[in-house]
């Protein structure tokens, strides 16, 4: 895919509607400022300007602020040393954490917690959810007001803009709601006097999807292929189509269909396989369209290659294609080419180049001995990297017929644990290590403490849990190998959403709309059942299908929701997902633990062989290192207390 730069098509935004450093100081423009709105909206090329600047708005996740945290799951152990970083404040139960009270500083993709200048330091608008999304609703509502003064357009181009609008109009109520609950869906122009009441969560998600699914009515499938496009062809990878709208159609259905948008936040977890079935069918319904449109060649979205052929092949990251798995979370000596591959399907727009290079990327690999540029390093829990990364023949760890054996617990598991994770006896600098070469091989045992063996396992700078993550920032961020230099144009970006997991949803939709009995459910739209969706994204990175074992009932369900936490593995996306199945506040969700283990191979022995073949004796996960003391309330986080004393009919969360 051809890297796609910021285009302005006219009028630039700040002409438009005024230099800004909040979301409403533009209501204090000079008059001098003013452009007409007959100027603004009556050709094409003007009021895609004016819709850029919502594209322009979409935080980039890792470089937000300077030490950016997404993973509010019980995926990762952040150390106790690392409190100003919202995900410990979150395991902690501090979840006002989101917003800078209790201790955490950090800045977030929902909320930079930085008032006074953006990421890049700069003073102007802040690039964060909380900040920008009434700014950018209200931007969609004005657009679509005034969408009859576009004149000067063919109808596919007054088509483009509506369907733009109408999904930034969802998109931003999505991202919102998905953390704080019911707001007040806002779809016309506020005057600044109403006062709106606060839906239920199911209520406002019903809305977005509304407009997602008007949005796909207007957007064309591939923006190189329409008259809209015709000015930016090669460069329309970040605009949204047809397909990423029925997508997010379908999500905001499967979520107003779930456990938690279905029976309220509770603890339990018994009603966690209670979806409401009608409103799963329309969103299998949806997410089928979608799928149907990429199968058939209909849009630029396809899901990424996998074609590392050994450990070897991981361990050195050596990216296979354009559209290899690594470019879609990272790519490297490409011009700084946006990662996203052909499979996301929604992005934001990246600023700087090298932007994550000080902040977010330091957090993920060893920090000792000043091996990198960072202090404490971010690390995959125990637990869910056992519970997640099952074995190749697809079946979970604790299933006696899985063929695991603590001995050998790295042997013949999920290609993807190969990927994404360190374990121990990994080559971790791939260059020459001079006087680095204790750090070579990666010591994690329960020895890996000991500082003549690198104290990998130290709770300063190693890992305290047994594991390190390679999947987001590959392992040669080191002192050794350089990654981080400027030269090797490393360029870190998840996406908002990839095609993956559109399978996964649909999947997961076709369980819920069966009452949670059946894998075989298909939608009118897609020929996929729920299990060839699974089974699509197993078999491209050779895992075998799901066993006949898991075909029915809840066992299917389940076996959706750990392919997800597989696939979709620190992507942001866990927390919401034990959030709407009712699962947030439950063990063992709530616990978050350590691998403990003794080598039995000698230290040279990892030099020549294969380390997910090393015998090793004592494995367990039995050590908790941290519990979360959650409650019904931790379903949603609060809002600012300034927030809710406005007006009486926006209360503030439940127990907050």
């Amino acid at each position: 895919m051809n890297k796609f730069k910021y285009i302005l098509f006219g009028l630039s935004s700040a002409a438009l509607l005024g230099a800004m450093s909040n979301c409403t100081e533009y209501l204090d423009k000079e008059p001098d400022s003013d452009v007409s709105t007959e100027a603004a909206f009556q050709n094409f090329k003007n009021f895609q300007g004016f819709v850029e600047e919502i594209y322009n708005n979409v935080p980039h996740k890792e470089t937000l602020y300077w030490e950016t945290a997404f993973n509010w799951g019980e995926d990762e152990y952040v150390p106790a040393g690392v409190a100003h970083l919202v995900t410990r404040q979150i395991d902690e139960g501090n979840f006002r954490g989101w917003y800078g009270e209790g201790g955490a500083w950090g800045g977030s993709f929902f909320n930079n917690t930085n008032s006074n200048t953006d990421y890049r330091g700069q003073g102007r608008m802040q690039h964060d959810i909380w900040r920008c999304h009434t700014y950018c609703i209200r931007k969609a509502n004005l657009g679509l007001a005034n969408i009859d003064l576009l004149v000067d357009a063919t109808p596919e181009q007054k088509d483009a803009i509506r369907g733009q609008l109408l999904f930034f109009r969802a998109w931003w109520h999505e991202e919102v709601m998905n953390y704080m609950g019911g707001i007040p869906y806002i779809d016309t122009v506020l005057t600044g006097t109403e006062r709106i009441p606060r839906p239920t969560y199911q209520e406002c998600a019903l809305k977005a999807a509304n407009d997602f699914g008007e949005a796909a009515k207007y957007l064309p499938n591939d923006w190189d292929k329409s008259t809209a496009g015709t000015a930016t062809i090669g460069k329309n990878g970040l605009r949204i189509t047809k397909a990423t709208a029925l997508a997010y159609q379908g999500k905001m259905l499967l979520f107003a269909a779930s456990p938690l948008a279905e029976n309220g936040a509770q603890l339990g977890g018994g009603k966690t396989y209670s979806y409401n079935t009608e409103i799963a069918k329309e969103a299998a319904e949806a997410l089928g369209e979608c799928i149907a449109l990429v199968e058939s060649g209909q849009t630029p979205y396809q899901l990424a290659e996998y074609n590392y052929a050994t450990i070897k092949d991981l361990t050195d990251h050596k990216q296979e294609s354009t559209n290899g798995y690594d470019n879609i979370f990272y790519t490297v000596n490409s011009n700084w080419q946006q990662p996203g591959a052909k499979e996301a399907m929604m992005r934001g727009t990246p600023f700087d180049n090298n932007a994550a290079a000080w902040g977010f990327a330091n957090y993920w690999g060893p920090q000792v001995n000043n091996m990198s540029n960072g202090s404490n390093a971010i690390t995959p829990t125990a637990n869910y990297v056992d519970y997640a990364y099952g074995m190749k023949n697809g079946l979970p760890l604790d299933d006696p017929d899985s063929q695991w054996d603590p001995t050998h617990p790295f042997k013949d598991r999920d290609p993807r644990f190969y990927h994404d994770i360190i374990f121990d006896g990994v080559k971790y600098i791939v260059g020459d290590p001079g006087a680095f070469e204790p750090y070579q091989y990666v010591r994690l045992d329960d020895d890996g403490i000991d500082p003549k063996y690198g104290a990998m396992r130290a709770e300063a700078g190693g890992s305290v849990t047994g594991y390190f993550e390679q999947k987001l920032v590959p392992h040669q961020w080191n002192k050794i190998d350089q990654w981080y230099a400027y030269s090797k144009e490393f360029q870190p970006y998840l996406p908002y959403l990839r095609l993956a997991d559109v399978y996964l949803m649909y999947a997961e939709a076709c369980s819920a709309a069966s009452g949670c009995t059946s894998s075989s459910y298909s939608a009118n739209s897609c020929s996929l059942t729920a299990v060839d969706a699974v089974n699509k994204i197993r078999e491209r990175v050779g895992v075998d299908p799901v066993s006949g074992k898991y075909l029915n009932g809840t066992d299917f369900m389940e076996c959706v929701r750990r392919e997800r936490a597989c696939e979709l593995a620190f992507e942001g996306f866990r927390f919401n997902d034990l959030q709407r199945w009712l699962l947030l506040t439950e063990k063992p969700y709530t616990i978050k633990r350590a691998a403990s283990f003794k080598r039995v191979e000698s230290d040279d022995w990892y030099k020549t062989n294969d380390p997910s073949e090393a015998e090793v004796t004592g494995y367990n996960t039995n050590k908790i290192i941290k519990e979360r003391k959650f409650t019904a309330k931790h379903y949603w986080f609060p809002f600012k207390d300034d927030e809710v004393y406005n007006y009486a009919d926006f209360p503030q969360n439940p127990g907050w």
